[in-house]
C-alpha cells in the first residue's frame, strides 16, 4: 500500500473530492428524502428509525476502531488490512446473529410486529460494513477521496430509486429498509471494482493486537457515543410514539446531513493530514485552527439559515403532515451549529495517539449526558430536545480541555476563531426572518429567503470577516492553479 506524500496540493485536492461527494450526496438524500416524506408516513420514518439504531450500535462492534487505527498507523500494509477485514467479517457474523434472535423481543418491547423481520433483514448490511470499513480507511491513508464521490453517488441514487419505486407500491417501511440496505450494498460494490485492493489470505494475530491497543479506546469511545446519540430515539419510541420519533428523527435529518457534508468533508480529509504531521505539535495546532474557522465560516451561517426558514421549508417540501418537526429542526440546528468544536478536537486528540484521553472525554460527556437526560424525560420531549443542546454545548468545553495542554489551543481561542461567523450569522438571520413577512406567495418568500440569506453573509463576510474570505479564495485560487 503505497502512501502519497502530504502536499497541500494533495490536501486541497482531497478537500475538493470530499466537498464533491458531500454536496452530491447531499444533493440527492434531499432529492430522495423529500420525495419519501411525502409518499410515507412519519410511523414508517420512526419504526425506521428503531431499527437503524440498533444496526448503528452493531456497527460499531464491526468497525471496532480498527479502520481508524488502520488510518493512524504509518507503516500498515497487506497483512493489516486483509487482517482487519477478515476480523470485521467475524465479529459481523456474531453481531448478526445476536441481532436476529433477539430481533422478536425488540419487536415486542415496542409493540411493533414488523420490527422482528425488518430488523433482520437490515441487520444484513453489516457484512458489507465489514467490508467497507477496510476500504475507508485505504482511501483515507492514501487520500483517493474522488472514489468516495463515485461510489456515495452511486450509493445514493440506486438505492434512492429503489426506495421511491417501492414507496409507490405501498411498500411503507419495507421502502426504508431496502433503500438503507441497497445503499450499503452498492457503496460496498462500486469500491470492489474500483479500488485496487482485494483482501488476501493473510492474517496477523500480533498485528491484530497492536492495532486494537489503540483502537479498543476508539470502539468503547464509539459505542458509549453512538449509544448516548441513539437514546433519544430508544426512549421516544417507547415513551412516546413511534410517530411522535418520526417528527423527531425528520427534524434532526436536514441539520444534521448538511453538518455532517460540510463539517464532516474537512474533518475526514484532515484525520490523515494530521497524523501525518502528529510530531509537529504546531502544525497540527495550525491546522485545527484553520480547520475551525473554515467549518465555522460555512456551518454557522447554513445552520442559521435553516433555522430561519425552517416552517416555510417543511410545509413547502414536505407538507403540513410534518409541521410537528419544526421545533425539533430548529433546535437541531443549534446544537449543529457548533459541531465543529467537538470534531476538530477530537479529531486532533485521535491524530496525535492519545486514544486514551478520547475515551476519558466520552466518559464524562456521557455521563453529563445521562443526567441531564434523567432530569428532561419527566419534563416531555420538548425538554428533552432542549436539554441535548444544552448539554451538546457543555461537551465543546470537555473536548476543548485537552488541547489547551496537547497543543496550547484554549477553548477561549476557540471560541475567538468562530466568534465572527456567529456575529455575522446572526445578522443574516435578522434579515431572512425579517423576509418572511413580505406579502409573497409562500414559494416566492421562500426564495427570497434563502437569496437574502446568502447574499447578505457573504457581503457581511467581505467587510468584516476579512481575514477568513481572502483564506478561502486564496485556497480556491491556489486550487486552480495547482499550487
Amino acid at each position: 500500500m503505497h502512501e502519497k506524500p502530504i502536499t497541500k496540493r494533495l490536501v486541497l485536492t482531497s478537500l475538493f473530492w470530499k466537498f464533491m461527494e458531500r454536496a452530491g450526496l447531499q444533493v440527492g438524500q434531499f432529492i430522495i428524502s423529500i420525495i419519501l416524506a411525502r409518499l410515507l408516513s412519519p410511523n414508517d420514518y420512526g419504526a425506521v428509525a428503531l431499527l437503524t439504531i440498533f444496526i448503528q450500535i452493531a456497527f460499531v462492534f464491526v468497525q471496532s476502531g480498527l479502520g481508524t487505527a488502520l488510518v493512524q498507523k504509518k507503516d500498515a500494509d497487506e497483512t493489516d488490512f486483509s487482517s482487519v477485514f477478515y476480523l470485521s467479517f467475524i465479529i459481523a457474523s456474531l453481531c448478526y446473529t445476536l441481532i436476529f434472535f433477539t430481533a422478536p423481543s425488540v419487536a415486542r418491547f415496542y409493540e411493533l410486529d414488523i420490527l422482528k423481520p425488518a430488523l433482520r433483514v437490515l441487520a444484513l448490511s453489516l457484512f458489507f460494513n465489514a467490508f467497507t470499513t477496510v476500504q475507508y480507511a485505504i482511501i483515507s491513508k492514501t487520500m483517493q477521496f474522488k472514489r468516495f464521490f463515485y461510489s456515495s453517488l452511486g450509493g445514493v441514487f440506486g438505492s434512492g430509486l429503489l426506495g421511491i419505486v417501492l414507496a409507490f407500491k405501498n411498500f411503507g417501511v419495507w421502502a426504508l429498509v431496502a433503500q438503507q440496505l441497497s445503499n450499503t450494498i452498492f457503496i460496498c460494490i462500486i469500491l470492489f471494482i474500483t479500488l485496487d485492493w482485494k483482501p488476501r489470505l493473510l492474517f496477523s494475530l500480533r498485528k491484530v493486537k497492536a492495532l486494537f491497543s489503540f483502537g479498543w479506546k476508539l470502539l468503547l469511545s464509539s459505542l458509549i457515543d453512538t449509544g448516548f446519540n441513539n437514546i433519544y430515539g430508544l426512549i421516544i419510541g417507547k415513551r412516546f410514539s413511534s410517530e411522535t420519533l418520526g417528527f423527531y428523527t425528520r427534524g434532526q435529518q436536514f441539520p444534521q446531513v448538511i453538518a455532517s457534508n460540510l463539517d464532516g468533508s474537512i474533518q475526514s480529509v484532515l484525520l490523515p493530514t494530521y497524523s501525518a504531521k502528529n510530531d509537529d505539535v504546531e502544525a497540527v495546532k495550525k491546522i485545527a485552527r484553520q480547520s475551525i474557522s473554515t467549518s465555522a465560516f460555512f456551518l454557522v451561517p447554513a445552520m442559521f439559515g435553516l433555522a430561519a426558514i425552517a416552517k416555510p421549508l417543511v410545509t413547502l417540501i414536505l407538507t403540513e403532515k410534518w409541521l410537528p418537526s419544526v421545533p425539533f429542526l430548529q433546535l437541531a440546528c443549534i446544537f449543529y451549529s457548533w459541531r465543529t468544536l467537538q470534531t476538530t478536537n477530537l479529531t486532533a486528540i485521535n491524530a496525535l495517539g492519545y486514544s486514551n484521553i478520547y475515551l476519558r472525554l466520552e466518559i464524562i460527556k456521557k455521563t453529563v449526558s445521562l443526567i441531564a437526560l434523567c432530569i428532561t424525560v419527566p419534563l416531555g420531549i420538548m425538554a428533552m430536545a432542549i436539554g441535548e443542546v444544552f448539554t451538546s454545548f457543555l461537551c465543546t468545553i470537555i473536548n476543548a480541555s485537552p488541547n489547551k495542554k496537547l497543543m496550547n489551543y484554549s477553548y477561549i481561542e476557540q471560541m475567538k476563531d468562530m466568534l465572527p461567523s456567529y456575529i455575522l450569522s446572526i445578522l443574516m438571520f435578522a434579515l431572512v426572518l425579517l423576509c418572511s413577512y413580505l406579502p409573497f406567495a409562500r414559494s416566492i418568500t421562500l426564495i427570497l429567503q434563502i437569496l437574502v440569506g446568502a447574499l447578505s453573509y457573504t457581503l457581511l463576510s467581505v467587510l468584516f470577516n476579512k481575514k477568513q474570505t481572502q483564506f478561502i479564495l486564496a485556497t480556491i485560487k491556489g486550487f486552480k492553479s495547482g499550487k
